[in-house]
């Protein structure tokens, strides 16, 4: 039987905002079985706290930012990749102010930091979201889709109009292993010349050569270069483990995402759960079924379902 996990003892870290450009210390602690991923901001009064589920979304077209009608917290990808990478079920993230800090642009730190406090087995079993049916979100020439299959993989494809990126693809079985070893070390990256039009919109005021890989015209500007020579997929490759654990939990399925991003990500894990045939909730030896929450979807038994 596969157990739910939390942290051992409590991590730390102070850094700044990706976008936001501020200062920002976080801590993460052990939670209860069963509670999930849930963010507070402990410089707000009453310190209020949102789960990190996709009911909470309220944006994701340059980062996954959740919230409520009274606060926000953005940049949660890498964070929540990180959980999800190293099966983290439970866990507090507290945070002073409304932004994950960036740390060098991965998720890299965040596994040192957790496997550092040690990952703590709980008394109770993971509960997974198996795909029972074919699910293709599009939009575009951008597409996500689910297919069944008996483990976590995926498969992603990227093509830039860029000689230093062009056309990239990584297919994996996610694991623990596997995503400390050839996922976690990937980070963010843009262009150089969509800086100041980010900037206009309040966007990447924090970025810097010290948390992405900026590219220039015709080469990457950082002076220690790339870690994996295609580390702009596996970056792609984090993000979309980080939005697909807003499911609330651990996915059963073959995932094959096409020049996708966040908000494609979103949209696709909403459209995944709004199907209800095409997924169930799966525990060693036991099998249960959504029965709140989302709309059924009356296709035929073994149907796919393109949106």
């Amino acid at each position: 039987m596969e157990l739910q996990q939390t942290l051992k003892d409590t991590v730390s870290v102070d850094g700044i905002g990706l976008h936001t450009g501020a200062k920002v210390s976080m801590k993460v602690k052990p939670a209860d079985a069963g509670t999930g991923i849930t963010f507070r901001r402990t410089d707000l009064p009453g310190k209020p706290e949102v789960k990190a589920t996709l009911h909470n979304v309220v944006n994701c077209l340059h980062a996954t930012t959740i919230g409520t009608k009274d606060f926000t917290i953005s940049t949660i990808e890498h964070l929540m990749a990180a959980f999800s990478g190293l099966c983290i079920d439970n866990a507090l993230v507290e945070l002073d102010g409304p932004e994950v800090p960036a740390m060098d642009g991965s998720a890299a730190i965040f596994v040192f930091l957790f496997k550092d406090a040690g990952i703590q087995r709980q008394d109770r079993p993971r509960r997974f979201i198996e795909v029972t049916r074919k699910i293709t979100v599009s939009e575009n020439d951008k597409k996500v889709t689910f297919i069944p299959h008996d483990s976590f993989h995926v498969d992603f494809f990227i093509d830039f109009p860029h000689p230093v990126i062009k056309s990239q693809r990584f297919r994996a079985q996610i694991n623990s292993r596997t995503f400390e070893k050839r996922i976690a070390k990937a980070r963010t990256f843009g262009f150089l010349r969509e800086v100041e039009l980010l900037h206009q919109n309040g966007l990447a005021l924090g970025a810097s050569l010290d948390n992405a890989v900026v590219i220039g015209d015709h080469s990457v500007l950082n002076h220690d270069g790339l870690r994996f020579s295609d580390e702009f997929v596996r970056h792609k490759v984090l993000d979309i483990i980080g939005d697909l654990y807003l499911l609330g939990a651990p996915l059963k399925a073959k995932v094959i995402a096409e020049k996708s991003g966040h908000d494609l990500h979103c949209k696709a894990v909403r459209t995944l759960m709004e199907n209800e045939a095409a997924w169930r909730y799966s525990v060693p030896g036991i099998e249960t079924r959504a029965i709140s929450g989302w709309q059924k979807n009356l296709a035929p038994a073994g149907a796919e379902v393109a949106i």
